[in-house]
């Protein structure tokens, strides 16, 4: 089964929405070279935003309330697009170490228009990610990363975004045994799949989906795992299959109501404690603990272990949740032992004035825009602006965290970033209004080329505003059309200006252009766009 080589393209509107269930064809999803394969997942923002709409619509309809409250889903936002700031600065690490054992150590090369190469990646990817799952709940070191995807005590939508800076760190290593025969680029759309299958799942909108749960992870199985309670610790790891939790015994089927969340839940909103309270802890642990036997125990056992327990520890000596209700009830432990569930556990949902929500509404909305233009044009940033703009990034949602947790020096913090906030946009270093039509256009090529304005100038260099927001745009080489600069192989970082601003000199009149430098092929992330 052959395909024709596919170009890098922006997936279609019935694409975007089948993608997000994995209903996908290797026909339309098989690529020659990593470099041609689409960044799925950034194209895939307006398929979340209508899903979460969706899902707040009919949660109204069912129940009359929100499913989710501001302050949580805040959160969740706020830690998702922290996980993406390393991005600005570093290629994907499953990715390039992928490629790297690709190129130095493969042992045979599957085809990459071969169906059964598709489907065997797609069986790998899971099988990797379960166990890469499975290993970030029973590795404390691991579990100081992915316990920021647990930390909420809601279970929406907007609960699948929060994701942890630091799990890409060791989540590569598991996937490199299938860089040994599948090719780079099929690896690398199917890691993407995996990724936005798992979204949809986090709702409690959907209770049962028949025989299919028997073979997929569905919100019923996802549900369990993220329980604390005893009946759901550590279960139901699989991504897109359920069936190797049937396999390997981690299995459990939705039974007691789910009390969401940790079994030690943070009550905090601020999201750089959110993020890495865990490794603070887990130091005081280790620095405590007694010989390097139990020091090394403290890392790679369980996050319940102690000395004298078995490796993951005694999962009776958690805390004990029952159902949300307002009545006193009692079950029996295994040992048989009468355990009193009190009912009273209840999620963290400080109260604060509609002031201050407008308030950090409107802050969220603006850096959304700013945060959506630094991605939009990283490639023509310098790095000095980028660390810039991550850092404010950081700040403001460090800062909008620690306005719903009311904290006593809020007022100070807010006062310094708000000065740094009114600097940046007197340089043009930040533009709301150029960033919230690129947030409107987000996801589209055609958006993005609005976004570059190209015709004469009686400058030598000709004239493309590349970067509204930056101050002094340099202009460019004329006549180059939006397409042409978007799809140009040439490399940006040789060409940056102290602006970030792109600079090409132009050519002699009757000079020959300058044969284009192939791209470094296997080299680059999937769906990176060069600017020439």
């Amino acid at each position: 089964c052959s395909m024709a080589r596919a170009e890098p393209s922006d997936v279609t509107f019935s694409q975007g929405g089948r993608m997000l269930f994995y209903l996908v064809s290797p026909n339309e999803t098989s690529f020659s070279d990593v470099g041609a394969v689409p960044r799925y997942v950034e194209q895939a923002t307006p398929f979340f935003v209508g899903l979460l709409l969706l899902e707040v619509f009919v949660g109204w309809l069912k129940t009359g309330n929100l499913l989710f409250k501001v302050n949580d889903g805040t959160t969740s936002l706020s830690a998702g697009m922290i996980s993406r700031l390393p991005n600005l600065f570093v290629r994907s690490l499953e990715v390039s170490s992928y490629i790297y054992v690709w190129n130095n150590f493969r042992i045979l090369e599957l085809p990459w228009d071969s169906a059964w190469t598709w489907w065997l990646a797609f069986l790998g990817v899971d099988f990797g990610y379960y166990w890469v799952h499975r290993c970030s709940h029973e590795l404390n070191i691991l579990w100081a990363a992915h316990q920021v995807h647990h930390s909420s005590e809601y279970y929406n939508l907007t609960t699948a975004l929060r994701q942890s800076v630091t799990q890409q760190c060791a989540s590569w290593v598991f996937y490199l045994p299938m860089a040994l025969l599948v090719p780079p680029s099929v690896f690398a759309v199917h890691i993407q799949f995996n990724l936005l299958y798992q979204f949809w799942i986090h709702t409690e909108l959907i209770s049962d989906l028949g025989p299919l749960e028997w073979i997929l992870n569905t919100p019923s199985h996802h549900r369990v795992h993220h329980g604390r309670n005893l009946y759901c610790i550590d279960k139901n790891y699989g991504g897109t299959l359920i069936i190797w939790d049937r396999l390997f015994g981690t299995f459990a089927p939705e039974g007691d109501k789910v009390v969401y969340g940790l079994t030690h839940p943070i009550n905090t909103f601020e999201i750089l404690y959110v993020q890495f309270h865990y490794y603070t802890y887990l130091w005081q642990q280790f620095v405590n603990a007694n010989g390097i036997a139990h020091k090394l125990s403290v890392i790679f056992k369980g996050p319940s272990w102690e000395p004298g327990k078995p490796r993951l520890g005694d999962h009776e000596n958690v805390p004990k949740v029952g159902i949300h209700s307002a009545l006193t009830c009692f079950t029996f432990s295994t040992t048989g032992r009468m355990r009193n569930i009190t009912g009273k556990e209840v999620a963290h949902d400080p109260k604060w004035s509609p002031a201050l929500q407008a308030y950090v509404h409107a802050h969220f909305l603006l850096l959304l825009c700013v945060y959506n233009d630094v991605f939009d044009t990283q490639y023509m940033l310098s790095q000095t602006t980028l660390l810039l703009m991550a850092g404010y990034i950081l700040l403001t949602l460090t800062c909008l965290g620690c306005i719903i947790d009311q904290r006593p020096a809020v007022a100070l913090l807010e006062t310094a970033r708000c000065v740094f906030m009114i600097g940046l946009h007197s340089l043009d270093f930040i533009n709301p209004g150029a960033s919230l039509l690129a947030l409107a256009t987000r996801g589209s090529r055609a958006g993005v080329a609005k976004r570059v304005a190209v015709g004469p100038s009686s400058s030598p260099m000709g004239s493309i505003h590349l970067r509204p927001s930056l101050r002094n745009p340099t202009e460019v080489v004329s006549g180059t059309s939006a397409e042409t600069l978007l799809h140009s192989s040439f490399s940006v970082p040789s060409i940056i200006t102290e602006h970030g601003a792109c600079l090409i000199p132009p050519r002699p009149s009757g000079q020959a252009a300058p044969p284009r430098r192939p791209a470094r092929s296997g080299m680059e992330p999937c769906g990176t766009v060069h600017v020439g």
